[in-house]
C-alpha cells in the first residue's frame, strides 16, 4: 500500500524518466508534488525504496531507478489506486473518536479498531526546532491509547529523550492541552517558535526543560517564554 503522496511521486518519477533518461531533481520533485520543503520529498522517496518500488544508485547524481509500479500504472483497465487516502481526514472521523457502530473510514476499519490521527512531521528531541504541521499525514492508532480531548502525533528526532524510552524516529501521541503536572514530558514552544519534546519541571517561578540523557542540559525560562502545546500520553514503534 501506498500513501497519495508516494503514489504520485512514483509516477512522477516514471514519466520524467521516460521522457529525460535521468531522474528529476529533489527541487522538481518537490515543486511537481506541491511540497514546501525538500525534506518531504526525502521521507517519500525512503519510503519507496523500502517498499521495493524504486532503488537509489549510490555515487551517482540524480540517478534513481524505478522497479515497479502499482497495479494501477499498469494500464490494466478497472483497477483502482492502491492508495491510503492521505489528504483529508475522514469526517466522521474526529481526532481522538473512534468510529461508531456501522461506520467504516477509509482504510476499512470497523467501530473502535483505529482513529487516524494527524502527523505533524518531525520534533527535535535534542536541539529545538520549529515542529511542522503536515495537514496530508496521518497515523492510525488503537482507541485504547486515546483518551478524551484532541491528539495529534509527531515523529522524534534526536536522542535526548532516551533514557525515558524515546528514541530517534519513533512516533509519540500528543493530547492537545495547554496545561500538564510537574514531571510530565510535553511538546512546549519556546518564544513562540521553537518547540521541543521535554520533561517539565517548575523551579521557583522558572520553567525548566529537562531531558533525558546525560549529554544534554536542562534549559531554564521565565514563565512568560513557555507554553505547553500537548502532553505525552503514548509512543509507536517501528521496527
Amino acid at each position: 500500500m501506498l500513501t497519495r503522496k508516494q503514489h504520485e511521486l512514483l509516477t512522477y518519477l516514471q514519466k520524467y524518466l521516460g521522457d529525460h533518461g535521468v531522474s528529476p531533481s529533489f527541487d522538481e520533485m518537490r515543486d511537481a508534488l506541491g511540497l514546501k520543503s525538500k525534506s518531504g520529498i526525502h521521507r517519500l522517496i525512503t519510503g519507496l525504496e523500502e517498499r521495493g518500488f524504486i532503488r537509489r544508485l549510490a555515487h551517482r547524481a540524480r540517478a534513481i531507478e524505478v522497479l515497479r509500479l502499482p497495479e494501477d500504472v499498469s494500464g490494466r483497465a478497472g483497477f483502482a489506486p492502491a492508495v491510503i487516502q492521505g489528504g483529508r481526514a475522514d469526517p466522521r472521523r474526529q481526532i481522538g473518536r473512534p468510529l461508531q457502530a456501522g461506520e467504516r473510514g477509509a482504510g476499512g476499519a470497523g467501530a473502535g479498531e483505529l482513529n487516524s490521527l494527524p502527523l505533524y512531521g518531525r520534533i527535535a528531541a535534542g536541539t529545538p526546532i520549529e515542529a511542522l504541521r503536515n495537514e496530508n499525514s496521518f497515523v492510525e492508532v488503537p482507541p485504547t491509547l486515546l483518551g478524551r480531548g484532541k491528539h495529534y502525533a509527531l515523529e522524534v528526532e534526536g536522542d535526548s529523550m532516551v533514557e525515558a524510552g524515546i528514541h530517534d524516529g519513533d512516533t509519540v501521541i500528543i493530547e492537545e492541552t495547554d496545561y500538564a503536572e510537574n514531571g510530565a514530558i510535553v511538546v512546549a514552544l519556546v518564544d513562540g517558535e521553537e518547540v521541543t519534546l521535554k520533561r517539565l519541571r517548575r523551579r521557583q517561578g522558572a520553567v525548566a526543560l529537562e531531558p533525558a540523557n546525560v549529554n544534554y542540559e536542562t534549559r531554564l525560562f521565565p514563565p512568560d517564554r513557555v507554553t505547553i502545546q500537548g502532553r505525552l500520553i503514548g509512543l509507536i514503534r517501528r521496527y
